[in-house]
């Protein structure tokens, strides 16, 4: 194929995450591998390598040792790419701190990890420091990555290997103390790879990333996936309702990556594609948690850009099911098939089962991560003596092998003996037209156990009632698995990624008082 047109490898890449920047450097050094909407130099491919080199050898300088965790409290920003790269490249491990969690939740990750040296954006030191782990050595994100004439030559150590730690990403915790997920390099870039295959990604592809870094579909599908396929990464420092279209036209999206909660207020907002985004964009890309299909479905007929829905995880270095791009066959209300590993269905005793039967969804390929750190008990519970995944989520395969998601295990709502899914409460909230964000969750009931509860976000100039949304449930669904009441808030709880935290919506109002059925919003 000419330059310009070649795609992702058709097997899951050999080599390193050094390998594939020193590739592209030498075969693209020109092209540009990152763009950045807070005007910040633009990264060609050559240059991306040049700053991978410097920061890997200042890391080097300073003592570290290949294979150790550098931690990184950093924004989407320049410094960020060059110093998650460099740490890559020169065989450390990333660990890449959400900063949406709080500091004993920093404190933790710090700890657990290791860390032996962080990385900390000077607008973040103060965060940082929180997390009280005044031991570690700090290095200022600007600093490390500065190019400055160095009186010596840089010189990055020796390479990782395939089979080498890369990544150390903790998980929401949400359910308890976060696990610490062990990517190598081989299966990081295998990560990538899967959305390159899926999505068919071109060099000449520009993605648009809004999501955080240090959230697994911001790393593995919008910085991975383009360094795979050879494409551009437009790096924005966060989500904007009001910028994103624009950003689009300014810099050429050509797809993007986000979450159903960012779906719902693009829908919901009244900017929207010009003509060159419209024709620029080939796709929109939705993960981390299910999107419903009336949102779906709207947002493709106000704005005409198809959106593929996907599922991953971060301990399938996301990606693990994706809908065919057009004109192939979509199916809204599945995030899709497998693409480069393999998808089944286990029953509770690990034994997988035919189409259409109900069960854990299970991964398979070189995607999975290695395992949890130093947890050998939650990585035998996770990954099974035949190498599947327990993915936690509820669904089932169809015959033609699209995946079908019902749940999530843990966060089943028994009431009175019966399984009911969060999501089919949310599907039939979201449509009402007004509805922005909605989530149910249980709450005790002496009666049955459980009882459903759901909260909602809606339109400024709405006038909803919570009895409009309880008949409008009651008539979709049925009365015994409509929600008991509807809380009205004005912002959800969610993790990193946008993804809304039931857990947190169940703690909040299990301590506000009120019978059930009454239309008073609660803000």
């Amino acid at each position: 194929m000419t330059a310009g047109r070649e795609r992702a490898p058709t097997a899951p890449p050999e080599g390193t995450v050094r390998d594939w920047i020193d590739r592209r450097a030498n075969e693209t050094p020109h092209a540009i591998s990152h763009v950045f909407t807070d005007n910040a130099p633009s990264l060609t491919y050559s240059d991306l390598r040049q700053g991978a080199r410097l920061v890997a050898s200042r890391l080097r300088q300073a003592g570290l040792t290949r294979g150790e965790s550098v931690a990184t409290f950093l924004n989407n920003r320049r410094s960020a790419v060059l110093s998650v790269f460099g740490i890559l490249y020169g065989g450390f491990r990333a660990t890449p701190i959400n900063l949406a969690a709080g500091s004993d939740t920093h404190g933790f990750a710090l700890r657990h990890s290791g860390t032996r040296l962080a990385v900390v954006g000077d607008e973040l030191r103060a965060v940082f420091d929180r997390a009280e782990c005044g031991d570690i050595p700090v290095h200022g994100a600007a600093q490390l990555t500065e190019w400055v004439p160095e009186p010596h030559s840089v010189e990055p150590g020796a390479p990782p290997a395939p089979e080498d730690d890369a990544l150390l990403m903790y998980t929401s915790g949400t359910t308890g103390r976060p696990k610490g997920v062990l990517h190598t390099h081989a299966s990081l870039l295998a990560g990538g790879w899967t959305t390159a295959m899926a999505h068919r990604l071109l060099p000449s592809d520009r993605a648009l990333c809004v999501l955080p870094h240090f959230h697994i579909n911001g790393l593995c599908v919008t910085w991975i996936a383009p360094l795979v396929s050879g494409g551009t990464v437009i790096v924005c420092p966060r989500f904007s309702v009001r910028q994103f279209w624009q950003d689009c036209t300014s810099h050429g999206a050509t797809w993007f990556s986000v979450v159903p909660t960012i779906i719902s207020r693009l829908l919901h907002h009244d900017e929207a594609p010009d003509a060159k985004a419209r024709a620029s964009i080939r796709f929109g890309r939705s993960a981390s948690s299910a999107l419903p299909p009336e949102v779906h479905q709207t947002f493709e007929d106000r704005f005409g850009i198809p959106i593929i829905e996907t599922m991953g995880l971060t301990e399938t270095a996301a990606q693990i099911l994706s809908n065919p791009l057009p004109p192939n066959e979509r199916r809204i209300g599945s995030p899709g098939i497998a693409i480069g590993n393999e998808i089944t269905i286990l029953d509770g005793d690990g034994m997988c089962l035919p189409p259409d039967t109900p069960g854990e969804i299970a991964a398979r390929g070189p995607n999975v991560m290695r395992g949890y750190l130093s947890d050998a008990d939650a990585t035998r519970a996770a990954i099974t003596t035949e190498g599947w995944l327990r993915t936690g989520d509820l669904g089932y395969i169809d015959k033609d092998g699209f995946v079908y998601v019902t749940g999530r295990i843990k966060e089943l709502i028994i009431k009175g003996g019966e399984n009911i899914a969060p999501r089919e409460i949310d599907d039939a909230l979201y449509a009402h037209a007004d509805v922005v964000e909605a989530a149910a969750f249980a709450q005790p009931c002496k009666d049955y156990g459980q009882r459903v509860e759901a909260a909602v976000r809606v339109r400024d100039s709405s006038s909803v009632t919570e009895d409009e949304l309880i008949r409008l449930c009651r008539r979709r669904i049925g009365g015994f698995r409509s929600p008991d009441r509807v809380h009205f808030v004005d912002e959800m709880p969610k993790g990193p990624s946008g993804k809304i935290q039931r857990i947190r919506l169940s703690a909040r109002f299990e301590r506000q008082s009120g019978s059930p059925g009454t239309s008073d919003r609660t803000r």
